[in-house]
């Protein structure tokens, strides 16, 4: 009855929509009400209107009357000479082929052909190819062999941390500032004392022999900065401005300019006349280093804040500031002869190109807060930490080739073995380092080491350098 019933009413269904059911022989359609809601749908619009299609082939006609103008034309003016005409064919072609021949391949081989493994890996191996592929990392340069140091002497004599060395230009003495408020000064040859100067009343940080006069400068924690006349022995200058304690100190090779820095900036000086020139603003932290060359940037500033500022001293403005590191950059470093420049901070030792302040490369290893850089002509950067570790870098390639310790004196307290300031003398054979445990200690290298019996231990890394 059911089968009945259904087969009646489909039947009725026919008959009712049997005028609107069309079929579609080119679309697969099973369902009836499909192809009646197409028809329903799109009918009206099947065909082009009348005035549509005649529109339509008018347009056709007269692009193709409008084309066939232009190759009259062209055929027209075609070069009156035989040679030129056939230049102009030929390049035409040329122009032709180079499209045809245009691909839109990511890559282009080096050589027609096959794909160079196409036909397995071994015979064409080594056939070249400029696919995009990550290259290796800059191949390593090996270091230079550097013979290991030694320490040589041990000075005592001051009752405070020794906080700051220069040497003369005569390479004849040199001069340290402690922690218990003295300059002493010190013959480079034999280690004795040879005059000891008073006039600080806290902790002389920063000290300066000038090259071109008699003049010692020194600066310290009591926000003095003083001049000494070499002569008599005496200050004869005090140049006043700082607010708070002034933490390190340079001298312009070339202009009587005096430039210091500490806890409330950095501030160049005339040397003559005491005058401020300038106040080199822009670090958000104490000033911790500061130095002087005679090229752009002529003052290199280290600052509390993490950043280093290269400033135009003529404009008095900011050249660039680097933000490499990620902590308060404590020391800083210029090499005698290159136009280039290292910086420390904890666990940190960085090396910039002058003048744009370019990054180069890191020194990895010294894991320690870093207190002093020094560099030498031989290219030996030495780095000392306020724990005691000290290392020695090749300035190249950043390579350490010794890490040792530094003993502190008999008597003195373990956390007393620190390095807080470090300068090589001018033949760059000799270091000096001023330490917490109140003693100063000369450096020399090992005369006896040979590349035999101290070999270079190094192994080049693969891996990725981290800025």
């Amino acid at each position: 009855m059911a089968e009945q019933a259904a087969h009646a009413s489909a039947k009725r269904t026919r008959a009712v929509f049997g005028a609107d059911v069309v079929e579609y022989p080119s679309v697969n359609i099973d369902s009836p009400r499909i192809a009646t809601r197409i028809h329903q749908e799109y009918s009206r619009v099947q065909e082009l209107p009348p005035a549509l299609a005649a529109k339509m082939a008018t347009a056709a006609s007269t692009a193709a009357e409008k084309r066939r103008k232009i190759k009259n034309a062209n055929a027209e003016e075609q070069a009156s000479d035989p040679k030129m005409r056939k230049m102009i064919e030929a390049s035409t072609e040329k122009v032709e082929k180079s499209r045809e021949a245009q691909s839109m391949a990511l890559t282009l081989r080096a050589g027609k052909g096959a794909a160079p493994n196409a036909h397995g890996p071994t015979p064409t191996r080594d056939t070249p190819s400029s696919a995009l592929v990550r290259k290796d990392t800059v191949r390593q340069a090996r270091p230079e062999w550097h013979a290991p140091w030694k320490v040589m002497r041990v000075i005592s004599g001051h009752m405070g941390w020794v906080r700051s060395l220069a040497v003369e230009p005569d390479n004849q003495w040199f001069a340290s500032g402690s922690a218990d408020r003295t300059i002493k000064i010190w013959d480079l040859g034999s280690g004795t004392l040879k005059l000891t100067l008073t006039g600080h009343i806290s902790a002389v940080r920063g000290l300066a022999v000038s090259p071109r006069h008699p003049y010692l400068f020194s600066c310290g924690e009591d926000k003095m900065v003083k001049c000494w006349d070499l002569e008599t022995n005496k200050v004869i200058r005090h140049y006043h401005g700082h607010l708070s304690g002034v933490y390190s100190l340079s001298l312009h090779p070339t202009l009587d300019v005096l430039v210091t820095g500490g806890r409330d900036g950095a501030r160049v000086w005339d040397m003559r006349t005491r005058t401020n020139i300038h106040v080199l603003s822009g670090h958000k932290g104490a000033v911790s280093d500061v130095k002087c060359q005679e090229a752009d940037p002529q003052i290199i500033t280290g600052s509390m804040d993490s950043t280093i500022r290269l400033w135009d001293l003529a404009a008095n403005k900011t050249m660039a500031v680097l933000t490499h590191h990620k902590k308060a950059v404590r020391s800083l470093t210029l090499h005698p002869t290159e136009f280039t420049f290292g910086s420390a901070s904890a666990q940190s030792i960085k090396q910039f190109k002058c003048p744009e302040g370019a990054f180069m490369q890191n020194f990895t290893g010294h894991n320690a807060i870093i207190n002093t850089l020094s560099v030498n002509e031989d290219n030996v950067l030495f780095s000392g930490g306020d724990d005691g570790s000290v290392s020695f870098w090749d300035w190249k390639t950043g390579h350490r080739f010794q890490a040792t310790d530094s003993i502190a004196q008999p008597g003195s307290l373990e956390a007393e073995a620190g390095v807080m300031c470090s300068t090589f003398e001018r033949t760059g054979l000799r270091l000096i380092t001023g330490e917490s445990d109140k003693s100063i200690k000369i450096w020399k290298a090992d005369e006896n080491a040979t590349e035999e019996t101290h070999p270079l231990e190094w192994k080049p890394t693969l891996g990725r350098r981290k800025f």
